[in-house]
């Protein structure tokens, strides 16, 4: 397995991923497929340096997940605070793709001038949880039945990291 910034070949396979998780989990709110161009679009606000980074983990050109920080709010005085998410392919899970990346991407981080991480988690979700405990998230929040998705109501947690 390599990690690595992603790169315009890599957006397809991250796409896939993402939208198994559209389809079938609660891990994300979005509800229909996101198409390959705004995936582009998506992509285009990373760079390979700074606070908001794009990683992927690939077995060859197979993207086994990848990992964000992303703007976490668009006001200037939200700047140093970043939003994490990862995702990994199914058949990826449990082989410690997403305890790579996060490793991958706080490392790339360490330099940067952020204050604050943060996560919003869906739940239940235990394997996302351990993750984000792993690496030193905490539970500051939860917001009862905040989205509708598969059927039912989704409660989601706010999770938050001190960084740098």
């Amino acid at each position: 397995m390599e990690i690595r910034a992603a790169a315009d070949a890599d957006l397809a396979g991250i796409n896939d991923v993402y939208n198994h998780y559209v389809r079938t989990h609660q891990a994300t709110f979005d509800l229909e497929p996101i198409a390959l161009d705004a995936r582009r679009t998506w992509a285009s606000h990373y760079t390979a340096t700074g606070r908001h980074r794009l990683l992927v983990a690939v077995d060859g050109t197979t993207v086994l997940g990848y990992a964000t920080s992303s703007v976490f709010r668009d006001r200037p005085a939200y700047d140093r605070t970043v939003e994490t998410s990862v995702y990994i392919a199914p058949d990826a899970c449990g082989r410690g793709v997403g305890t790579a990346l996060y490793d991958a991407l706080f490392t790339a981080l360490t330099d940067e001038d952020i204050h604050r991480a943060v996560a919003l988690i869906a739940v239940p979700n235990p394997p996302s949880i351990a993750l984000h405990e792993r690496f030193g998230f905490t539970k500051v929040g939860q917001i009862t039945e905040a989205g509708w998705k598969l059927d039912r109501w989704w409660d989601i947690t706010w999770w938050e990291k001190p960084l740098n």
